[in-house]
């Protein structure tokens, strides 16, 4: 049937026509391709299983695709600051400093528009605002806990994954307090996280909203919904969880940066937030980058002190420690595509030494093949539009 109409002969007559040998033509079959002159006659190999046969055509090799990549899977970091303009970041071609009211807003509906609805935060703070024991990080009216209000005012059901740290607000440049002779001084500096991560998912709280909960329990709107202590402070995942249960976040999630090696791909993101330590390194908090066993033991603790997802960070160098926790952890596993990785992608594109599309695409799929339910990457936005065909 064809628009409510037949075409040609009925079932029955067609029947008829096969029965009495009047079968119709069909296209001829093709000729075999002939291969280049000078080609080698051998015997036919005797394999009885040939993989290349699951790959001969693009709808077979869709059909066994083992890894998907989709737009869900992105979490997309964001940069803001205090001012109305998007500043461009040098290191980092395409990303910007977003003005918190205006930019980040744009920014943040292009991404919902092809399906990419979780960010993280990172703020460029003051060097004004900075103080030796990063006091800012948990002022309730501060960059995030605004932006964070301003975001779910916007976009209610946005994923919004927010950095818990003391860097972007410590003098000295680094994750922690310092002491004098310029040791990191752990357990003070969680008391700080504490306090950070508590302001950044009550920042979405007014007065009579923290009024009402305590007699309604959350009824009010959220503010963060994860939070992602990255310093590497030991203990600092389980302290945090007893800090949001304490004051009623039960729902809030944590994302501990479990495997943060001390890493020399952040170079751009540290000029992006102005954030590199005034002195020495971070090597005796975050990961010796030669360690591979060292990973476990963060992530039995992190998974003891109530973490909901593992992070390793950076990503496609570490594709065997996203591979080793993904073994040894039933928990979500992110991965960190970090801003040397995107730097470089970027400028090997720019030179046209290498296909800058193919190679992000392709750097994506492989930290979802390692393992990585969700990966942190600059190229959210891009990498998304490739997906659902829109080109840039």
């Amino acid at each position: 049937m064809h628009d409510g109409k037949k075409m040609g002969l009925s079932d029955a007559e067609c029947e008829a026509a096969v029965v009495a040998g009047n079968v119709p033509k069909a296209p001829p079959v093709p000729p075999m391709p002939v291969a280049p002159a000078g080609t080698p006659v051998v015997p036919t190999l005797p394999l009885n299983r040939r993989p290349r046969r699951n790959r001969k055509s693009p709808a077979l090799r869709a059909a066994f695709q083992e890894t998907s990549l989709t737009p869900a899977n992105f979490v997309y970091p964001l940069f803001i600051h205090e001012g109305e303009e998007d500043t461009p970041i040098g290191a980092m071609p395409g990303c910007y400093r977003l003005g918190w009211r205006h930019g980040l807003l744009e920014e943040v509906s292009k991404a919902r528009d092809v399906g990419v609805n979780s960010v993280v935060l990172f703020p460029k703070v003051p060097d004004a605002l900075k103080s030796p024991l990063g006091d800012e990080a948990y002022n309730d009216n501060g960059l995030v806990p605004r932006t964070i209000r301003l975001l779910k005012d916007k976009y209610p059901d946005l994923v919004i994954y927010t950095d818990v740290a003391l860097d972007p607000y410590n003098s000295d440049g680094h994750d922690g307090i310092v002491r004098e002779d310029g040791v990191i001084m752990n357990d003070e500096t969680v008391h700080q996280l504490c306090k950070q991560a508590v302001s950044q998912v009550i920042s979405n709280f007014s007065v009579y909203e923290l009024f009402c909960w305590f007699y309604f329990h959350l009824q009010a709107r959220a503010g963060a919904d994860v939070v992602s202590p990255s310093d590497m402070m030991d203990g600092r995942v389980g302290a945090i969880r007893g800090a949001l249960d304490a004051e009623g976040f039960h729902h809030v999630s944590i994302m501990s940066y479990t495997a943060k090696y001390a890493s020399s791909f952040y170079g751009p993101f540290r000029e992006a937030l102005d954030s590199n330590p005034r002195f020495g390194d971070k090597k005796t908090y975050q990961m010796n980058p030669a360690n591979y066993r060292e990973a476990l033991v963060e992530t039995r603790e992190d998974e003891s002190e109530g973490a909901d997802i593992l992070l390793v960070k950076p990503g496609l160098p570490y594709l065997d420690i996203i591979r080793l926790l993904r073994d040894n952890s039933a928990l979500p596993i992110a991965a960190y595509q970090v801003s040397g990785e995107y730097s470089m992608i970027k400028a090997g594109g720019v030179l046209k030494m290498i296909d800058e599309e193919r190679v992000m695409m392709e750097s994506l799929m492989c930290l979802r093949r390692a393992g990585a339910d969700i990966i942190l990457t600059y190229f959210a936005l891009q990498a998304a539009r490739c997906l659902c065909g829109e080109k840039r």
